[in-house]
């Protein structure tokens, strides 16, 4: 079952999706996927569009609450991309889906890894992370400043222009993440590092250097073959599987 809500954060209103399981519930564990920042031309209205799906396959085959929002700017959520507010407003899907004693993890994609990682570190009721592609080393991923503010307004992730920060503020916000820091800070929690061999967006090295910095505290799986897209991979998806049957 896919149940809808919106959620208010800050001036944004979000888009909420939750995948429960009736044929082998798992009491207490929830995963909240994380889409990425789009690159290309209007694809910021259809970066989390594959994710519903995707919670609902994983929520049938594990047995575990499964959530999935647009952060601001994407799909049918308000607002304007900011890393500032898309940290916080990841940070209010998990105390809505944290009701109760529920266990949270992350699974994020590309930059929405990256951001997964910000966020546990800074939360104590994230209780593990998944990262797919996610770079560890966001200055070449972001390009220049300039680069990194055309590519935001290419992509559609803005609501109204004057909330958009400048092209050195939306450089610095971005940068603040730290992908290295923040997973160094993880352990004991649980930490898969995932990531395709011919990724040309985000090197393979990067996932190498996210378990490095997590003093090797993390699994690592390469994906032979596979570029970025990660999100509609079986392979991809049989892993993240395998990592949640093993932290029931």
């Amino acid at each position: 079952m896919l149940a809808h809500e919106q959620l208010d954060s800050e001036s944004s209103l979000l888009d909420l999706r939750i995948a429960t399981s009736n044929s082998r519930p798992v009491a207490g564990h929830v995963l909240i996927l994380v889409h990425g920042l789009p690159r290309a031309l209007g694809m910021g209205r259809q970066a989390a569009g594959l994710l519903p799906e995707l919670a609902t396959h994983l929520s049938t085959e594990s047995g575990w609450i499964v959530a999935t929002g647009t952060l601001s700017g994407v799909g049918a959520s308000q607002g304007t991309f900011s890393a500032t507010q898309w940290r916080s407003d990841l940070s209010r899907i998990v105390t809505r889906m944290a009701q109760g004693d529920q266990r949270i993890s992350l699974a994020g994609f590309g930059f929405g890894g990256s951001l997964a990682l910000a966020c546990a570190a800074e939360d104590e009721r994230v209780r593990g992370v998944a990262t797919f592609a996610a770079p560890a080393h966001l200055a070449p991923w972001c390009g220049s400043p300039q680069e990194l503010r055309a590519a935001v307004q290419v992509a559609g992730v803005v609501g109204n222009e004057k909330d958009l920060l400048s092209a050195e503020d939306l450089y610095r916000d971005v940068m603040a993440i730290d992908p290295l820091g923040a997973i160094a800070t993880l352990p004991p929690r649980r930490l898969l590092v995932g990531h395709g061999t011919e990724d040309q967006e985000v090197p393979v090295s990067d996932a190498r250097d996210l378990v490095a910095a997590a003093d090797g505290r993390a699994e690592l799986r390469l994906i032979q073959g596979a570029g970025h897209q990660l999100r509609a991979d079986p392979r991809m998806v049989a892993t993240l599987l395998g990592w949640l049957d093993r932290h029931r």
